[in-house]
């Protein structure tokens, strides 16, 4: 995990990053995905990268330990362990690997030949090489002591495999083809493999609304070079706060309309950072937690489209305070309430709060923020009584 990556390469190949996560960190997902409970990483020696890797390991609740060659790799794994090893390099879906392994037999997985070997693949045979991971019986570790002392780990336990008749499962074309099954060998293929996984997570099916149509094109275009500088969800997350406080700041000083204008763009940074977060995630591996941050950001935006429709609208004479609250927080919660009951398009346009930053905008530029709150929420009321309810389940 220590090598260079190639001639001219600064970083080492388990190292070079893809979607925020270096491709050692990718490849301890799959290891959680597989249900392991230990990690040995073959190195020369440590690095803060490989000392990174193994807190995340650690956090994880794995054992993890360096092992700087084979004679001590077979001190670390008794005949009773099963053995997932896992090529250098290689970036592959958990969720695909977890399938190719479904029983606990011991596998070897396979690939056609052609176009393997230029993707950096090793050749297993004339029509075959290898997919890059295995599943092997601990005891065949014990071989290595047989090899030289600077063997090739990985080829050489493939190897050993292969002797001993342990099957062979070839990778679906499915699973292989676009971003889901690769051998990282660079830096400029780790950027151009960012740019293609993307694209398959985010690029395809329709989008619920023109805002969120917004987010995922300027994920498409940015989220890449966001990602590969690490920590793009919190920059985005900040830029979120950073637009709200420009919202608050302009509606003081009776530039409503531009806040709202603000609050609808803290909105698509808000998707924007929810899509980004989601591929940092599964790049590590993590499961989604319980209230995702995004969500809170949305709350926050809906204070501020509250705070600004109370700056705009006038309060008359005698009109007690709660009534005066009321007003938007009614707009606020029936918001809120309708994509939860009601399915279908509208639902999703109605969730929707760039469209409604920039229809109140357009209100407030016209002094017309009081009836058009009321006429939205008169609206969202006649669509939860129309509109088909969501079908869960």
């Amino acid at each position: 995990m220590t090598e260079p990556a190639g001639a001219g390469q600064p970083f080492p190949r388990a190292f070079l990053r893809v979607a925020g996560a270096s491709v050692a960190q990718h490849q301890l997902g799959m290891a959680l995905a597989l249900d392991c409970q230990r990690v040995i990483c073959m190195a020369r020696g440590t690095s803060p990268d490989l000392i990174a890797l193994q807190h995340d390991a650690e956090a994880a609740g794995l054992q993890f330990t360096i092992a700087t060659g084979p004679g001590q790799l077979a001190g670390l794994v008794t005949a009773g362990d099963e053995l997932i090893v896992i090529s250098e390099g290689l970036f592959a879906d958990p969720a695909q690997a977890v399938a190719l392994f479904e029983g606990r037999a011991p596998l070897v997985l396979v690939q056609p030949v052609e176009g393997a070997l230029a993707a950096g693949f090793e050749r297993i045979d004339i029509n075959r090489a290898s997919a890059g991971l295995m599943r092997v019986p601990g005891q065949m570790v014990e071989r290595l002591h047989e090899l030289p002392a600077d063997c090739d780990v990985i080829s050489s336990l493939t190897r050993i495999a292969l002797q001993t008749g342990i099957s062979m499962r070839e990778v679906p074309a499915a699973a292989r083809s676009g971003s889901g099954w690769r051998m990282i060998r660079s830096e400029a293929e780790a950027y151009a493999l960012e740019d293609e996984w993307l694209r398959s997570r985010f690029g395809e099916g329709s989008c619920s609304s023109p805002g969120r149509a917004v987010a995922r094109f300027g994920v498409l275009s940015f989220g890449s070079s966001l990602l590969h500088a690490g920590n793009a969800s919190n920059v985005v997350s900040a830029a979120v706060l950073a637009a709200i406080a420009i919202a608050a700041v302009l509606g003081w000083f009776g530039l409503v309309w531009g806040g709202f204008v603000f609050v609808a763009i803290a909105w698509l940074l808000v998707e924007s950072s929810r899509l980004l977060r989601a591929a940092e995630r599964h790049a590590l591996g993590q499961p989604s937690p319980a209230i995702p941050r995004a969500d809170v950001l949305v709350w926050l935006v809906d204070l501020a489209f509250a705070f600004l429709i109370l700056l705009d609208m006038p309060r008359f004479p005698g009109e007690p305070v709660i009534a005066w609250l009321c007003t938007p927080a009614i707009l606020m919660m029936l918001l809120v309430l309708l994509p939860r009951i009601a399915g279908g398009t509208i639902a999703g346009w109605v969730a929707d709060r760039a469209l409604l930053g920039l229809v109140l905008a357009l209100a407030s530029g016209f002094g017309q923020i009081l009836l058009v709150v009321r006429l939205l929420s008169a609206a969202l009321v006649a669509a939860a009584l129309l509109l088909p309810p969501r079908r869960h389940g």
